[in-house]
């Protein structure tokens, strides 16, 4: 017998299901909803405020030396609307649930949740930590080590290791994102890798790698591509001064293109382990947080802002300043091209969603939400051709929180 009772409730809690089930990236990451707007609803501009894990140093010796707690906090714009609109008949109402949901809400939702993973992956420039080699997809445990002459061989031991050495937890939290060729090529390069036999039957099975190397790993045809700009890898570019203060360095040597995205290490000044300020021996990579030409001495935006470490400095994040005359390295040559796939902590990007608003005078609306996750549906009758045009949105906004718990695998 027919299901008549398709209810916007039942609509609703089925879509967030089915969408739910459809994220790759979104489902490991920090995801925050916020009821602050939901009397009057949100609008695409409005922000809501996402809470920062606290840091503190460590003292040494019998006197106190007692730290203020503040709350940090981050704005997040939401800044995109993401919706699908369908149209259905009066009998279209009538059937199960099931089978609406697989007609109807299964390929709206699959479109929605495939937006939602490409505005998140997009943040990859944001991520200044990066293994892995240009137009070499990855593959291996024993792959190659990139630009950066980790010590560690493995593309993805690689990326765990600059996790350890920035201080992410090793929980069950880490998650390696990848988009198709690196995980057709990573099923067969590491299908026989210490893992269990019913492991790597699932993997023959399915063609996706679960659990593997310290990470779930998850495949999305949405990781996003990465062009150098047009600068030589090493030997052009030298710091003009030595760095004071602020996210800028000062550059000189040549004209070139730096795209936004570009990474970078300067000779000498390496990266500190956060929790107790000590160099790593690994260069500090900074990523290139906007276009930018090079002509003369040119100032450079980076991420992160340098910071020296010390012992009175919960944050510091490399050994020594930049200083004139340092040489440049760049990660990867000139103009070459790569996918961005992710390794990366669920606390280093969030996504924060907020209650649309209900408009009135329409045949139903409502709002659900469910893991972190708010959708609205709304639903009007056409008298004149007997169909119920209908809208699913979720109003939402990316966010990069800690940029040091996640590092770029490039292909």
């Amino acid at each position: 017998m027919a299901n008549t009772l398709l209810t916007p409730t039942a609509l609703l809690r089925e879509a967030l299901r089915v969408l739910h089930n459809n994220l790759a990236f979104a489902k490991g990451v920090n995801r925050q909803y916020s009821k602050e707007f939901g009397i009057s609803g949100a609008k695409v501009g409005s922000t809501i405020n996402i809470r920062k894990p606290n840091r503190y140093f460590v003292r040494t010796g019998a006197a106190i030396n007692v730290q203020n707690t503040t709350e940090a906090y981050t704005s997040l714009s939401l800044d995109t609307q993401w919706g699908v609109d369908v149209s259905f008949s009066s009998a279209e109402l009538t059937l199960s649930l099931d089978d609406f949901s697989k007609r109807i809400l299964t390929p709206a939702m699959a479109r929605i949740a495939s937006k939602i993973d490409e505005t998140g992956l997009a943040l990859y420039t944001d991520i200044y930590n990066i293994v892995g080699t240009f137009a070499t997809t990855p593959g291996s445990a024993s792959g190659g080590t990139g630009l950066l002459k980790y010590t560690v061989p493995g593309i993805y031991l690689n990326a765990g290791m600059i996790l350890d050495h920035s201080a992410c937890p090793r929980d069950d939290n880490r998650r390696v994102i990848l988009g198709p060729a690196a995980m057709a090529s990573s099923v067969d390069g590491l299908s026989g890798l210490y893992n269990p036999q019913s492991r790597i039957s699932d993997n023959y099975k399915k063609g996706l790698l679960g659990q593997a190397l310290g990470f779930e790993f998850a495949m999305d045809q949405n990781v996003a591509a990465h062009t150098n700009g047009t600068r030589a890898i090493s030997g052009e570019i030298t710091v003009q001064a030595t760095w004071t203060t602020g996210s800028n360095i000062a550059m000189t040597g040549g004209t070139a293109t730096i795209k936004k995205g570009d990474v970078l290490t300067i000779a000498s000044v390496y990266m500190v382990n956060p929790e107790n300020g000590q160099s790593t021996g690994i260069l500090q990579p900074f990523v290139v947080t906007a276009d930018t030409t090079m002509s003369g001495t040119t100032q450079v935006p980076v991420s992160p802002t340098p910071k020296l470490a010390s012992a009175t400095v919960a944050d510091g994040n490399i050994n020594r300043v930049p200083t004139a005359s340092d040489a440049v390295v760049w990660f990867g040559a000139t103009a070459s091209v790569g996918p961005q796939n992710m390794a990366y902590h669920q606390d280093a990007f969030t996504l924060g969603t907020a209650d649309l608003e209900l408009p009135k005078g329409v045949d139903f609306a409502a709002r659900e939400e469910y893991d972190g996750i708010s959708m609205r549906i709304i639903r009007a009758y056409d008298v004149n051709s007997d169909q119920f045009p209908c809208r699913l949105d979720v109003l939402g906004g990316w966010k990069t929180l800690r940029p040091e718990l996640a590092c770029r695998i490039t292909g």
